[in-house]
């Protein structure tokens, strides 16, 4: 099944042209079905091969997937144009009043700052309560792991004394989660980020669970037992090349960036990467969406907010 999204969105033209099956509003309309409502929210600053990346991952799924774009109000993106942010993204006020089946927060650069000092934190905080009552299901990704962590239990990030930045083997810990079904016993995955969460820190919380760790990149996925918030630690949904634009990127700006771990045949940056973690990716982002998404939420989305009001009740009224 295909993934919906607007006529003339950028990603649109290169998805086709690897065929994933796009679907366009127009289209869309003409089907007696109810697509997912997927809300992904951008905080990263290229915007446009963000959306790429994620709506390709979302576009394997054997269901159909509505998906809005959202931004937040008190940060100005100085990477994407105004048009295109005018043109196909929302902010808060515009959604607070509706119902999501899910919710993908993605990462941002910004992981050198005390959560509390970045310019959208407070937003960002309101959108994640906000979460708990309108949106059935999750999906953190890097920094938006750590920030949801961070919010939701309290769990602080740790500086590396160098950035983490490569392609690494991770196992699983848990193999009969719905999240890791049909997921290998070894895997590879994606990281680029400057801290860390730590495993101590995730198994003190009996409301989480360890889905998956590295032995060098550390923590990898984490999840809510009920399913309601996944936390991704690295970048499954990043493409061949990205970990190598980020190190030229970085070389251009004069910084001592390392050549990414694992990536680049013999360690030679004019080598084309093998692409090694896109089963893993589709796989991940398929198995959220059909096992805690589609086979959770209501068909009337407006009966969502019920069914999470008595669930909140619920685990208020457990004795702590």
């Amino acid at each position: 099944m295909p993934i919906k999204i607007h006529n003339s969105l950028p990603a649109r033209k290169i998805l086709e042209d690897e065929n994933i099956f796009v679907m366009t509003e127009s289209r869309a309309m003409q089907q007696d079905i109810r697509p997912l409502k997927i809300l992904l929210l951008n905080l990263m600053p290229t915007k446009i091969e963000t959306e790429t990346q994620i709506f390709r991952l979302l576009g394997n799924s054997p269901l159909q997937v509505e998906v809005e774009l959202l931004q937040t109000a008190t940060h100005i993106s100085k990477n994407t144009s105004g048009s295109h942010l005018m043109k196909f993204y929302k902010v808060f006020s515009q959604v607070r009043e509706e119902f999501y089946d899910g919710l993908i927060i993605t990462g941002a650069p910004v992981e050198n700052m005390a959560f509390e000092e970045v310019d959208y934190w407070d937003e960002l905080c309101e959108i994640m309560k906000w979460s708990k009552t309108n949106v059935y299901s999750t999906f953190h990704i890097c920094w938006g792991a750590q920030a949801g962590l961070y919010y939701h239990y309290g769990i602080p990030k740790y500086p590396l004394a160098e950035k983490l930045s490569g392609v690494f083997r991770h196992h699983v810990k848990d193999v009969f989660h719905p999240l890791m079904r049909g997921v290998d016993d070894r895997f590879y995955a994606p990281h680029s980020r400057h801290t860390e969460i730590r495993k101590e820190d995730i198994e003190k919380h009996e409301s989480l669970v360890l889905l998956s760790t590295s032995r060098t990149a550390g923590v990898y996925i984490a999840a809510n037992k009920n399913g309601r918030q996944f936390f991704i630690t690295g970048h499954s949904e990043y493409d061949r090349n990205t970990l190598a634009g980020e190190y030229f990127r970085d070389l251009n700006r004069g910084l001592a960036a390392k050549l990414p771990q694992n990536y680049f045949p013999g360690d030679d940056p004019s080598a084309l990467p093998p692409l090694t973690w896109r089963s893993h990716a589709t796989l991940l982002y398929t198995n959220w969406l059909n096992y805690y998404v589609y086979q959770q939420t209501p068909y009337d989305l407006k009966t969502l907010h019920e069914m999470l009001d008595d669930e909140l009740s619920s685990e208020t009224e457990k004795p702590h």
